[in-house]
């Protein structure tokens, strides 16, 4: 989920993916604009990779009304497209809450693009273990808009570099940390979809789904996709921290 800021740190990236975000009544409401940074290299499409970031940030967000003052981390995460998303175009999206319990919630997100519906997701999440990592307390559900947008393309900003067919690296920068100190779900996301698109040159994902197994905390994330018949699975591990296996990620891509 996204974090706030403090004046003396670095702006966090996924600031910079434009979203803004409104309660109205049970729903949490967001939009954002795409631009040409946010699309697939060498294609004119949306990130399926941003698609899970903004899912992850308006669960996540929705999880810490519930879960406040201590920290939601996310067990799991998928994406769902109905075709390739558009390049062009303001976003909506729509999350509710699906399920409050008492170690797990679940929440759902639905993605239009100039009102056409693009996408499906869900997510959930459970109490991160450590009890002394809290929530900032100037927290808000609404974030309004901010102005800033990227101005190079994500996996650049990000840093996460395709080492070789099937290999991507995300280095460990501190705005691209989470509340918890530790790699945020959505550059993971990024990471993984990079791996598995450097053996599908020119495509985009109809599906991105990721189980987190533990954190990420040293770096950097390395990436290892296999990709068979359309079909890819991804290892993440934290190259940094005895080579951690901290995510496993499942995607299929448009062909």
């Amino acid at each position: 989920m996204q974090v706030e800021n403090k004046p003396e740190e670095r702006r966090h990236i996924l600031l910079e993916l434009g979203l803004t975000t409104r309660k109205i009544g049970d729903e949490l409401h967001a939009c954002a604009v795409i631009t040409p940074e946010m699309h697939v290299p060498g294609t004119a499409h949306l990130r399926t990779s941003i698609l899970a970031t903004w899912a992850d940030t308006l669960a996540g967000l929705l999880a810490s009304q519930v879960m406040g003052p201590r920290v939601p981390v996310t067990l799991e995460l998928d994406v769902n497209l109905y075709r390739p998303a558009p390049g062009v175009g303001e976003v909506r999206a729509f999350g509710r809450t699906v399920k409050v319990g008492r170690s797990v919630f679940v929440a759902e997100m639905e993605f239009t693009v100039d009102d056409e519906p693009v996408a499906v997701a869900a997510a959930s999440f459970m109490v991160a273990p450590n009890p002394d990592v809290r929530l900032p307390h100037q927290l808000s559900i609404d974030m309004p808009a901010t102005g800033l947008r990227l101005t190079k393309p994500l996996a650049e900003r990000a840093g996460c570099e395709r080492r070789s067919p099937g290999v991507a690296v995300l280095p460990r920068s501190e705005d691209g940390l989470n509340a918890s100190n530790t790699f945020n779900g959505g550059l993971i996301a990024l990471a993984a979809e990079e791996a598995v698109l450097s053996l599908a040159p020119g495509e985009s994902l109809c599906f991105l789904g990721l189980r987190y197994l533990q954190a990420a905390r040293v770096g950097p994330v390395v990436a290892t996709a296999r990709l068979r018949d359309g079909v890819g699975r991804v290892e993440l591990r934290d190259s940094g921290n005895d080579n951690r296996l901290t995510t496993l990620a499942t995607a299929r891509t448009f062909r």
